[in-house]
């Protein structure tokens, strides 16, 4: 079904299918084994053999193989219009098709053929594109567990996770991934939440605290109290919001169809017109012909190719520099962009924790706290850890090391008894109170350490931002595009990182359907994109008038619920597309423009007689070659781009 149609036929939802098989996600193959693509295929061949055989002196072979090329090309697209039409609904497959009757009518089966095989070419590109968007759902739902382990009064047992129901008490052991959301009942652990709140650091949790679908559990074994079914919770939700707005998007009109409504029944009703006339006056062979000439004149030979050859140009460029572009729709819609909202962890920062700043107290040294703290450290799991260990590769070796779930570290280095954990197990920070503070106010996450029951020092932990970061939101704001940040961490770190990046408004604690929301608000204020690399980013990405996936590295439902795909972390290339878009959109109205002044020209010197049918023809191709050539100007590389 191509994209004209879309928006005739209902849409069927993929929420909500815990139980999923690949079936029900049918990937479409890659480009060059794709059937859907055969038809405008055998059109191309035909038609340039025929071109071929014409050129070589055997004009009925040609006219065959064009026929045969026709007709391939016009399979693709002229039963939806006929379709279309019988619904009352007009687009430019209609256009196409009169072009096509017009021009075999007259004798120009290679026309006809070109018309088809061109138009058949943009409308199998796009439909790619609408599915490979509808394919990220599976990485959605993969992330619930097939099986769960719930509590019973015979003891533990493991039932199918589709059959949980609230209050059900659920173990997780470690590194297992929770499979609906909960409230903890039992144990304190450590849980990684950043495929769904976008969270960077763990957080700890203990009786009484919730936690969501999809999270991975840490060290120590969690009893959970299910708040929600297994088919119905805050992970499922997150695939119905990302379906909706692709839905939604699905309904608006291309560019070309759009003018293409008016335009139909106006040259239908002129040449009918024109015919009736020829009856009045006593000549209808002759007006017949003439009427016949206008629909050639009318046809939307330069309007058909006007927008494709520049998106599909514009498009190729772009993926040379890093910028994988899903649809000519995406394409027109990025050039319009006004406010890019962009999440924090591992998008405007590198989501990978470091050690930015050490306070030891009176009688320690810098140095000395922190291989203190790495010798303990080197032995976790914890992304904290790791950053500390890496801080002091050299630190000595600890022994008798007990992680306390969700809290720190204790252990022996030498003879000192030390412990390195969170401040609020370890509260009594004396002098560095104020260092303690300071940096988090700055953005990171505080660990202490303590030497014999006495605190020796404290070391900061961020994840920093891109070194490019602050560049690119000042790029941004130079072609007057407004930032804004929307991240799932807390307040206090999302406002001192959005600080060093120069954005000003921050929307801090945002849960993925608190993104999407937040998005839909900015959209009434105008066209906004959304840039993410998380599942969490999924619903926002796919709200958005765009959206931006960065990186190669990022989820799978990031990329497929997104618009744009940046294969590279370097957020330059958001500027430098956005410039290489709003130029294409420049380009692709001037194509627009000069293909309807084509028809406008044309039109009264066809239906006067001025020009015959050879004339029409003759500018037509000088027409579609100016606007081929322009539009491939949009292949320009911009000299923004980064290396």
């Amino acid at each position: 079904m191509s994209t004209c149609d879309a928006c005739c036929g209902p849409v069927t939802a993929a929420a909500g299918a815990v139980g999923h098989t690949d079936a029900e996600h049918e990937v479409r193959p890659p480009l060059w084994r794709d059937t859907a693509l055969l038809p405008s295929v055998i059109a191309g061949v035909m038609l340039l053999a025929g071109y071929v055989l014409e050129w070589s002196g055997f004009p009925i072979p040609a006219l065959v193989l064009q026929g045969v090329g026709l007709l391939a090309g016009a399979y693709t697209f002229v039963p939806g219009a006929l379709r279309r039409l019988a619904r009352g609904r007009l687009g430019v497959g209609l256009l196409m098709t009169i072009a096509a009757i017009g021009a075999v009518a007259l004798g120009h089966v290679g026309e006809a053929a070109a018309l088809a095989f061109l138009f058949s070419l943009a409308e199998a590109l796009e439909d790619r594109a609408m599915d490979r968007a509808r394919e990220g759902l599976r990485a959605l739902l993969s992330l619930i567990p097939e099986t769960v382990r719930v509590s019973r009064l015979s003891g533990d047992a493991s039932i199918p996770v589709t059959e949980v129901r609230e209050l059900d008490v659920l173990v997780v052991g470690a590194g297992e991934r929770i499979a609906t959301d909960g409230v903890v009942v039992d144990g304190r652990s450590s849980i990684d939440t950043s495929a769904v709140t976008g969270e960077s650091i763990p957080v700890v949790v203990g009786p009484g605290e919730a936690v969501p679908a999809g999270s991975v559990n840490g060290s120590a074994t969690l009893r959970i109290e299910a708040t929600a079914d297994g088919r119905d919770n805050s992970l499922t939700r997150i695939v119905e919001l990302v379906e909706q707005a692709h839905a939604r998007k699905g309904e608006r009109a291309r560019l070309a169809d759009r003018i293409a409504r008016p335009l139909v029944p106006v040259v239908l009703i002129v040449a009918a017109l024109i015919v009736v006339f020829g009856f009045v006056v006593g000549d209808p062979g002759l007006w017949v012909e003439r009427a016949l000439v206008v629909l050639v004149a009318a046809s939307p030979c330069a309007l058909a190719i006007a927008v494709p050859v520049t998106v599909i140009s514009a498009i190729g460029s772009a993926s040379k520099f890093g910028v994988v572009i899903t649809s000519g729709e995406a394409f027109e819609r990025f050039g319009t962009i006004r406010t890019i909202a962009f999440d924090k962890t591992g998008t405007l920062t590198r989501n990978e924790p470091e050690v930015v700043a050490v306070a030891a107290a009176p009688g320690r040294t810098r140095e000395e706290v922190l291989a203190l703290a790495a010798a303990l450290e080197r032995t976790s799991t914890h992304p904290l850890a790791a950053a500390i260990a890496r801080a002091a590769a050299d630190a000595p070796a600890a022994t008798e090391v007990v992680e306390d779930a969700g809290h720190g570290v204790t252990g022996r280095v030498g003879a000192t008894r030390v412990r390195v954990g969170s401040v609020r197990w370890l509260s009594e920070l004396g002098d560095l109170e104020g260092a303690a503070e300071e940096m988090a106010d700055d953005g990171m996450t505080v660990v202490a350490v303590e030497v014999d029951a006495r605190i020796a020092g404290v070391v900061g932990v961020r994840d920093e931002l891109r070194p490019e970061a602050a560049e690119t939101i000042s790029l941004l704001e130079e072609q007057g595009v407004r930032a804004i940040m929307l991240t799932g961490d807390n307040e206090r770190t999302a406002r001192a990182l959005a600080a060093r990046a120069g954005v000003s408004d921050v929307r801090a604690e945002q849960l993925p359907a608190d993104k999407a929301a937040a998005i839909t608000a900015l959209l009434a204020e105008g066209p906004t994109a959304m840039v993410g690399d998380g599942i969490n980013d999924a619903p926002a990405l796919a709200t958005a008038t765009v959206g931006i996936a960065m990186g190669a590295g990022g989820s799978a439902a990031a990329v497929e619920s997104a618009d744009i795909a940046f294969t590279g972390h370097d957020l330059r290339l958001l500027p430098a597309a956005l410039a290489h878009a709003r130029r294409g959109r420049r380009i692709m109205t001037v194509n627009i423009g000069l293909a309807l002044a084509i028809i406008v020209v044309l039109f009264p010197l066809a239906l006067f007689g001025v020009l015959g049918l050879a004339g029409v023809v003759l500018v037509h191709e000088i027409a579609e070659v100016v606007v081929i050539l322009n539009g491939v100007q949009a292949a320009r590389r911009a000299a923004s781009v980064p290396r």
